[in-house]
């Protein structure tokens, strides 16, 4: 009897050491099997953990993850200048016109016939703007391609910032043009020089950190009622470039920067701190206004907000219609559909060792089912789907997407490989919670309800109204920053933008604003911008043609 129990025992033990052998070469198959690329992002970014759930479970319908690689401490010219010193590469990179230049990307378009997904992403008259000067595609844009009705919740782009404690203090002012701006801001510091628990508050922050300067050097397109054409503006009736640089307007604009900051109201510190001391800054709920674009703050403040309950101050931020003067109709938001930025995008690059394996992995990530993984998460985990079969989350469930440690535990978007925008092919559901109305409105802080409330607004886009697309050109950016030092206009186009680097914070810094500004007028004179300006009317011209 002993003896038949140790022989029992023994034979329990032998199938457990077999299955856990099985299960263990299982395992080291699927692993073996599961593809690994590597992509490098030329955006400041969060990583997230290694272990991430949402990632692993898209690895197991797909056969494939990749390690996402963020711009550190360097800025995006010397890190894209270190891969093409070393002459390697990750699998996946963005990068842009200088590594087309220097042969290391694959032209996407001799491999989509294999991927539906990729070839579908975009019209071919969409794709046909991507072609380069020997006939190929090299990346895909990730951002403005639109499925369908394009319900708009956010403004994305730029704006002038305010919180909503300084609106509600005031009684929710009707605020359009730069001097009521800055007056109800000066206002309310020197009413409130500190927050509640004590901490100072900062009137107005700049961000001028590299390429993020345009939070201080375009402006002055908006001001004047132009939408965002980045290097220009178009004059819609003549058809004609325009500088804005030097405006009646750009001066106010630069004038009342100088006369803001002799009065204390521009953080000192604007033109020296980096982008991460901008963000910290924010992230304490002590700046009342900027310039800026949403992408470029909202989402990394929104779980220092939760942690510290700024939401029941009133620290989050609105757009305002500002311009110059109350008779200009703003155009700080056109329709995001008409908006399409074909000057970067995400590539495959020559170091890739399965370039097939890229562009499958690309491929699914499009799909709607892997895309609702990426940006609902899983069903009855993250939301639930109604009757209507429309999608929901619940309070807990909006909550934990705000929580920086659930985020990067358990969410993983792929946020920067191309996405669908716009409505799912269920013709119900958008692709992503913040916007879909219904999703948008409930997960709204009480502060920026009570503020759309007082403005008869429902969305942040109603806040400064919308516009359709201006003409066929738009938008100009998308030639200017393709711009290299291999033509002159690139040349022009790069001395203008050191020059202002340069010279606008001391513009802003002046003890005698007018003769530095003359000043600065005369060392822009210098550069022979008007190299730039013919070469963008050419452009402008043949996009009109188009």
């Amino acid at each position: 009897m002993r003896r038949r129990i140790i022989n029992s025992i023994f034979l329990i033990g032998m199938v457990i050491i077999i299955l856990m052998i099985t299960f263990s070469k299982k395992e080291s198959a699927q692993n073996n099997t599961l593809k690994k690329f590597t992509a490098f992002y030329d955006v400041q970014g969060d990583k997230i953990d290694e272990n991430n759930e949402i990632k692993r479970k898209i690895a197991e319908i797909t056969g494939a993850e990749c390690e996402e690689i963020w711009l550190g401490s360097q800025t995006k010219a010397d890190a894209i200048n270190s891969y093409i010193a070393s002459g390697e590469y990750t699998d996946f990179i963005i990068g842009g016109l200088e590594l087309y230049q220097v042969g290391a990307l694959l032209p996407i378009d001799l491999y989509w016939d294999d991927y539906p997904n990729i070839k579908k992403y975009m019209t071919e008259k969409e794709w046909d703007r991507l072609r380069l000067e020997d006939g190929h595609i090299y990346w895909i844009p990730q951002f403005g391609v639109v499925n369908g009705k394009d319900i708009e919740t956010i403004h994305e782009g730029e704006a002038f910032w305010i919180q909503t404690r300084v609106l509600k203090w005031a009684g929710y002012p009707d605020v359009r043009t730069l001097d009521e701006y800055f007056d109800l801001i000066g206002d309310y510091y020197e009413a409130n020089p500190v927050m509640e628990n004590g901490t100072p508050n900062i009137p107005y922050t700049i961000l001028c950190d590299d390429w993020r300067y345009f939070c201080l050097e375009n402006p002055p397109q908006f001001l004047d009622g132009y939408p965002n054409d980045g290097s220009c503006m178009v004059d819609p009736v003549n058809l004609k470039v325009l500088d804005y640089n030097f405006t009646d307007t750009a001066k106010r604009y630069f004038m009342k920067l100088n006369e803001q900051n002799k009065k204390g109201i521009v953080d000192p510190e604007s033109f020296t701190s980096t982008y991460e001391e901008y963000i910290e800054k924010l992230s304490s709920g002590a700046v009342l206004g900027m310039v800026d674009q949403w992408w470029q703050f909202s989402y990394n403040i929104t779980s220092p907000y939760e942690k510290q309950n700024l939401d029941e101050v009133g620290c989050n931020y609105v757009p305002l219609p500002i311009t110059i003067d109350r008779s200009i109709k703003n155009q700080w938001h056109v329709k995001r559909s008409n908006e399409l930025d074909i000057s970067s995008g995400i590539s495959v690059t020559i170091s890739c060792q399965d370039v097939d394996g890229a562009f499958q992995f690309i491929n699914d990530l499009l799909d709607e089912e892997i895309q609702n993984l990426r940006y609902w998460g899983i069903e009855n985990v993250d939301y639930y789907v109604d009757d209507g079969g429309v999608f929901y989350r619940t309070d807990e469930q909006r909550e934990k997407h705000n929580l920086a440690d659930y985020l990067a535990s358990h969410f993983c978007a792929y946020a920067y490989f191309p996405r669908k925008e716009g409505i799912n092919s269920d013709g119900v559901n958008m692709f992503s919670p913040e916007y879909q109305l219904g999703e948008f409105q409930a997960s709204l802080p009480q502060d920026v309800k009570e503020c759309f409330d007082a403005y008869g607004a429902s969305t942040y886009v109603d806040m400064i109204g919308t516009n359709d697309q201006p003409g066929k050109w738009y938008p100009m950016y998308s030639y200017s920053t393709l711009l290299t030092n291999q033509t002159p206009a690139g040349v022009v186009w790069k001395e203008m933008t050191a020059l202002k680097q340069s010279w606008l914070p001391q513009v802003v810094m002046a003890d005698n604003f007018e003769t530095t500004w003359a000043q600065y007028q005369q060392a822009y004179n210098n550069i022979s911008s008007q190299i730039f300006f013919d070469d963008m009317q050419l452009e402008l011209e043949r996009r009109i043609k188009e």
